[in-house]
């Protein structure tokens, strides 16, 4: 049961994941600001409620996708995915040295997002099994 479970969810996120990349998608929460008229939209995704005002933004565009690197090459779906599956090792890297990132932004737009959220759900995905099968 709690496998079925865990696919469910792991479908779920995965699916939100892919329509996350679609070419276009933009963000937008409208709610209404207090002591405004009915239908006003607040500026910039700003929620109120009272004594709580909360600021929701979603990145901005990359201005490097489609331009290559220093060494002529744009990043794939295919090295977004080994990026993904190293990306907890680039993780504790980036402490230690400020020059590495996890991301890299010579890339080829939602393609490579798509490779490297896959990359980042298999490891979880591995992991997850692993642990799943050491505690029969």
């Amino acid at each position: 049961m709690k496998k079925k479970q865990f696919f469910f969810v792991l479908m779920a996120v995965m699916l939100v994941m892919v329509a996350g990349c679609a070419p276009g998608t933009v963000a937008q929460i409208n709610t209404p600001v207090p002591n405004a008229q009915a239908g006003t939209p607040a500026p910039n995704g700003q929620i109120d409620v009272p004594g709580v005002s909360i600021q929701i933004n979603v990145p901005g565009p990359n201005p490097l996708v489609n331009t290559a690197d220093v060494h002529d090459r744009v990043a794939g779906i295919l090295l977004g995915i080994w990026h993904g599956i190293i990306s907890p090792v680039t993780l504790v890297v980036s402490f230690i040295n400020p020059n590495m990132q996890m991301y890299e932004v010579h890339n080829d737009g939602s393609q490579y997002n798509l490779g490297f959220l896959f990359g980042v759900a298999l490891v979880f995905a591995i992991l997850g099994a692993f642990v799943g099968s050491r505690r029969r």
